[in-house]
């Protein structure tokens, strides 16, 4: 019968509560790591804001970006209902978002930096732009500005082309809080190409002035 001596099980239960303890730390440090998060809720509003989805767009921004209640923001976005362009080929909705460039929304904080994509008319308006999927990457730490509390700031990368044009590409950097114990938009710019030549993070600096 093998015999262990008291100092050996000792070492061994230390071992095994050591392991544990890395363990739980791990997992808990990944638990509250809220970079998935804030990706998800990011591309699921800029998504939402180019389809016109103002249901989904308003309900994901801050108390201070829908500048009254959920309601309020939708109404304040949505003057006409839009309809989806019919496909040529098939009849049915064509599911890839069109745009035009109308005036800006009105921001709580008062930021219409740069006109706005929305989803064309179907008859009778301006030529129409598609936009590509949405893409969220890049998240940073932003500080609180006298505007914005402190959050963390996505980058947001999708197409537009418009008819007879080679595809342009928009970046945009979102600003997320907490807010009622869920992330929300608090802010929005958009970055031109050289500010994200600029060194550093563009995401950072053109969410630092607002």
């Amino acid at each position: 019968m093998k015999r262990h001596t008291v100092p050996a099980l000792i070492m061994a239960a230390g071992l095994l509560m050591t392991g544990c303890t890395e363990a739980g730390e791990k997992a808990e440090e990944k638990a509250s790591d809220p970079t998935a998060a804030v990706l998800k809720v990011a591309r699921d509003y800029q998504t939402a804001a180019l389809r016109q989805d103002w249901r989904t767009a308003c309900e994901l921004r801050s108390t201070r970006m829908r500048y009254g209640t959920v309601e309020e923001c939708v109404e304040d976005n949505t003057p006409d209902a839009p309809t989806a362009t019919p496909s040529a080929e098939s009849g049915e909705p064509d599911p890839s978002p069109t745009v035009d460039i109308v005036e800006p929304p009105r921001y709580a904080d008062g930021s219409t930096p740069h006109p706005k994509a929305t989803a064309s008319r179907p008859t009778g308006g301006p030529e129409r732009a598609k936009t590509g999927p949405v893409t969220a990457s890049d998240v940073v730490t932003v500080p609180a500005t006298t505007k914005h509390p402190a959050g963390y700031g996505v980058l947001i990368t999708y197409t537009v082309q418009w008819p007879g044009k080679p595809a342009t590409t928009t970046m945009r950097a979102l600003r997320l809080i907490e807010e009622a114990g869920t992330w929300v938009v608090d802010q929005q710019q958009d970055i031109s190409d050289s500010g994200a030549a600029h060194g550093g993070s563009p995401v950072r600096t053109a969410l630092s002035g607002g």
